[in-house]
């Protein structure tokens, strides 16, 4: 058994907020609530001055396997996970094969058995990422999918996405989508702005997100589908997203930390680690994805961890890849960025990293409760530490030698310690 002693509690479900003691039995939270020290537990952990919080839950990662295993894997992957505090991962299907059937998804499904945390899978919406046929949603989700995703590639033709949410609503399962209009972009990964200008390049604008997300909320109004709008960027996204939910849309929005940290700004000091996909844009939309995050907008932080090699980074602006690795630093970046600067409790920030998580996908997860499976993140808010090293086999990262606040002190998934901050 272990027993995590004198932490502060904080279930975003429950509402709890208070100090108290847990004690986990195999892997179940046996007892919430004042506990005396024996020689009964294997394990004591002093969680004096520290949160204890459910397990982090990400909904949007790519762990690159099968395919692509020389940036990440499944086993790699988990750990960089674990560092971060999260116990649940759902993939997206932008592996080689891509995940549009039943055996690719068998295949993450075996090799996700021996990972330490919860790796969850998302299907393609269309076959081969095409954009035209969907795949066979009520099959593949019978298969273990719990989701639906294009997820890298906009998917341009209405009719087929109209008829993936009547799909969807039928099974009731969430459709994620990355929305961008390609004939909008001449060169992907940077705003079309001041910053681009300056550069020599002609970039992405936010309009051509601002097209698809009024688009599919539209649908999703009509269809009644959960929808869930990827790495939101642009501030009238961000209201359009209002807007639909006012019209009674059952539309879910995510942002990653490096949209509410960073801005087009940001791409002068760290050129091809901060190219992403949708960009970092200005000032105005990062205020703008926080005021989201605030009022309910935004439900849900999410990473798009997206690993690359040095040398695939190492390359002129254009030429490179998009995406950075993001779940070791993603927690820091939300108490340091958010909660430590007054937009946000605390309360506020974890619901968007575990309860609502959990929400979208249809997870039993995400809570504090006894008899629930024990995964837990323990870390102090008020400890800093500086990035440095990554678990990811890629450390593609704007954030390195950032000093952030929010040190990792264990990860429980399952009941088994996971990552251990504090023999490091």
């Amino acid at each position: 058994m272990i027993l995590i002693k004198n932490g502060r509690v904080i279930d975003p479900k429950s509402k709890r907020d208070e100090v108290v003691d847990i004690v986990i039995k195999d892997n179940k939270i046996l007892k919430i609530g004042e506990c005396s020290l024996t020689d009964e537990y294997e394990k004591i952990i002093d969680a004096s001055g520290c949160i204890i919080a459910p397990g982090l839950i990400d909904v949007h990662v790519h762990f690159r396997d099968p395919g692509f295993t020389h940036k990440e894997d499944i086993k790699t992957g988990s750990k960089s996970a674990a560092k971060g505090g999260f116990t649940t991962v759902v993939c997206m299907a932008n592996t080689n094969p891509i995940v549009d059937n039943e055996e690719t998804l068998n295949y993450i499904k075996e090799r996700a058995k021996a990972s330490s945390i919860n790796v969850l899978q998302a299907c393609a919406i269309t076959k081969g990422f095409k954009g035209k046929e969907l795949v066979n949603m009520k099959h593949l989700k019978e298969c273990g999918a719990v989701g639906f995703t294009d997820d890298g590639l906009p998917i341009m033709d209405s009719d087929v996405i109209y008829n993936a949410m009547l799909k969807a609503k039928e099974l009731d399962v969430p459709l994620s989508f990355h929305e961008e209009d390609p004939s909008l972009i001449t060169v992907a990964g940077i705003n079309e702005g001041e910053i681009s200008k300056k550069l020599g390049i002609s970039g992405a604008s936010n309009v051509a997100e601002d097209v698809m997300v009024a688009r599919d909320c539209m649908i999703a109004i009509k269809t009644g589908a959960k929808v869930n709008i990827q790495h939101i960027s642009s501030g009238v996204s961000v209201e359009t997203v209002r807007m639909a939910k006012r019209l009674g849309a059952n539309v879910y929005a995510e942002a990653t930390p490096h949209h509410f940290t960073l801005t087009e700004e940001d791409v002068l000091n760290y050129g091809t680690n901060a190219k992403m996909n949708p960009p970092l844009r200005t000032e105005n939309d990062k205020l703008k994805i926080i005021e989201g995050l605030q009022d309910g907008t935004i439900e849900i932080i999410a990473t798009d961890h997206a690993p690359h090699t040095y040398e695939e980074k190492s390359v002129e602006f254009a030429k490179a890849p998009s995406g950075i690795v993001g779940l070791e630093t993603a927690l820091a970046l939300g108490v340091t960025n958010l909660v430590k600067k007054g937009y946000l409790s605390m309360m506020a920030l974890l619901e968007k990293m575990t309860i609502n998580p959990a929400q979208l996908y249809n997870l039993d997860c995400g809570y504090i409760k006894e008899g629930s499976v024990a995964d837990l993140v323990i870390f102090n808010p008020d400890e800093s530490y500086k990035v440095s090293e990554f678990e990811s086999k890629s450390f593609n990262s704007p954030f390195i030698g950032y000093e952030l606040y929010g040190k990792i002190n264990y990860t429980i998934c399952r009941g088994k310690i996971v990552f251990d901050g504090m023999s490091k």
